[in-house]
């Protein structure tokens, strides 16, 4: 399946640099997505963040390198690291054991194998969606960059909402409301050649007041689906299931616009109602 196809050949390029500087943009366009979906693609298939996994293999391979007479300066320059003792600690918190230790008979070391993304049936539950075309619209809200390390953004967040809530943000955006979709979004504007920006929103007409920024999010297809528990974490378990189990095997791939959470209502019960809209294209 080409979805599948260009995410291998993304991980093929990483492969091919571990001794070096891969470059996470290259990849990512050979994944046809932003670095922030390359990311969070890969880990919510693998299971693994993108850099634990790169970590692990170059350490793999280090310790090869290691037992086959490498110097330990020589390896550690070969994968990236300048400092002996960030390459010590790196080797260490794999393997369990130091570079030089690694290189005696005996050794005890750990061999990650590379991944490789096939198709595989592991629903275990339904998953309710509807397919949707939405005309562009405008949303006004704050926002917080978001950053490329997709684990990273995955923490920042709910501590961004926390903010919001404190400031009384999300109540003065309620005011605001006035297009659909209604409730209060989560706008991840992370596309190719795109600011990568995470909003907490509204479908707004209005000017957007001071302190406040607007965005157009453009005419696209979604997948919606709905869900509702406890937050964040049942809105993070839907994305994951959505990205790992139905788009693989849906027929449509990542499409070029935002991906939103709207949320529906305030939450006040300890649950909320909300669903994931995934921007999709036909493959």
């Amino acid at each position: 399946m080409e979805w599948l196809d260009r995410m291998n050949d993304a991980l093929g390029y990483l492969e091919a640099n571990l001794a070096g500087t891969a470059d996470m943009e290259h990849a990512a366009r050979l994944a046809c997505c932003s670095v922030y979906h390359f990311g969070r693609m890969f880990s919510y298939i693998a299971g693994v963040p993108l850099s634990e996994y790169l970590r692990r293999r170059r350490m793999t391979l280090a310790a090869f390198d290691l037992q086959n007479g490498g110097r330990v300066l020589d390896v550690a320059l070969r994968y990236g690291y300048e400092s002996p003792t960030a390459f010590n600690r790196a080797f260490q918190s794999v393997h369990g054991v130091s570079p030089s230790a690694a290189q005696r008979d005996g050794a005890p070391l750990k061999a990650y194998p590379r991944i490789s993304f096939k198709i595989t049936v592991k629903g275990e539950a339904e998953m309710d969606y509807r397919i949707i075309k939405q005309e562009a619209f405008r949303i006004v809200g704050v926002r917080e960059p978001l950053l490329p390390d997709f684990e990273d953004s995955f923490r920042r967040v709910p501590e961004f909402w926390g903010e919001a809530a404190a400031s009384g943000a999300i109540p003065r955006l309620c005011l605001l409301m006035d297009a659909a979709p209604k409730g209060i979004l989560g706008v991840s504007t992370c596309m190719p050649d795109a600011e990568n920006y995470y909003y907490i929103a509204v479908a707004s007409t209005r000017p957007a007041p001071e302190g406040m920024h607007e965005y157009v999010v453009p005419a696209c297809t979604w997948a919606v689906f709905p869900g509702r528990g406890s937050m964040p974490a049942a809105m993070q378990e839907l994305q994951k299931r959505v990205v790992s189990e139905w788009l693989p095997g849906s027929g449509y791939e990542w499409g070029q616009a935002p991906d939103l959470e709207v949320y529906l209502d305030d939450g006040l019960s300890g649950e909320s109602s909300f669903e994931v809209w995934l921007p999709v294209a036909k493959r």
